[in-house]
């Protein structure tokens, strides 16, 4: 489906090159930093912009990872860390993007105008295994404070991936893989 090979390793954060040689299909193995914050910490951010105020970290060329892990029990870097439906975040994206987001982390279809705005910013969509936070947990090797702490799960936290699992869902030429594997109108292309 793509030019990138089944599994291949993809180091973070990303640049313009990596990105324009994803194909929606590809699975990747991300390793590097990326921001982890969800909906909570998005309103924080849209009402920071809107109020013409600056970010207390830096967005552009970053990856967010929709999560809101549950606490690590003794021993543990972080507890279970799967995705969060990433169309909770659509109304915030577009403008994230604008200011540089390079990708995003969650699971479940985007909006048309986030597709476009992937597109246009050059940006891509990773998609993550729902209900396997345990498991991704696993592929967290650090965990620090980033802003608002006082979100709780909520909070946008840095983590540290290590061949963490996923799959382009949105390329930088328009590519969906729910349209690919599904059909444009969510049917199915499945024999039964």
């Amino acid at each position: 489906m793509g030019q990138v090979s089944p599994r291949a390793a993809l180091r973070l954060p990303l640049d313009a090159a990596r990105v324009a040689r994803l194909r929606a299909g590809d699975q990747v193995a991300l390793t590097g930093p990326v921001l982890g914050a969800r909906d909570a910490a998005h309103q924080r951010m849209r009402d920071l912009l809107a109020a013409g105020k600056p970010l207390p970290f830096e967005i552009a060329g970053e990856t967010i990872y929709y999560v809101g892990p549950s606490p690590a029990q003794p021993g543990q870097v972080i507890g279970s860390a799967g995705p969060t439906s990433s169309y909770r975040m659509d109304a915030f994206t577009p403008e994230l993007l604008a200011l540089g987001l390079r990708g995003m982390i969650g699971k479940g279809r985007r909006s048309r105008d986030v597709t476009r705005a992937i597109q246009s910013h050059q940006a891509v969509y990773f998609g993550a295994v729902g209900g396997a936070g345990a498991l991704l947990a696993r592929r967290i090797r650090k965990q620090e404070p980033v802003a608002w702490d006082d979100l709780g799960a909520e909070a946008v936290v840095r983590l540290w991936l290590k061949a963490f699992p996923a799959v382009v869902i949105n390329d930088v030429y328009g590519g969906d893989l729910y349209d690919n594997v599904m059909g444009a109108d969510g049917a199915g292309a499945v024999d039964e």
